[in-house]
């Protein structure tokens, strides 16, 4: 990662951050909007996401180190 990057765990963290915002938000729940998908769904993919991250980094470190 270079200098000044933002990590996709930290990236992930605040989206989902701001999905919880959203999904909080008065005019959000004025507008009575119930897609397919919902934010519910988009706040299960990220911590899908986040959870693979997490459960990759110690190896990415690992590999790091040996090269």
């Amino acid at each position: 990662m270079s200098e000044g990057e933002v990590s996709l765990i930290d990236l992930v963290s605040v989206t989902q951050y701001l999905l919880s915002q959203i999904e909080k938000h008065p005019d959000f729940i004025k507008l009575e909007y119930y897609p397919d998908l919902t934010i519910g769904d988009a706040q299960t993919a990220l911590s899908y996401l986040k959870d693979e991250l997490e459960n990759n980094q110690p190896s990415a470190a690992i590999a790091k180190v040996s090269d």
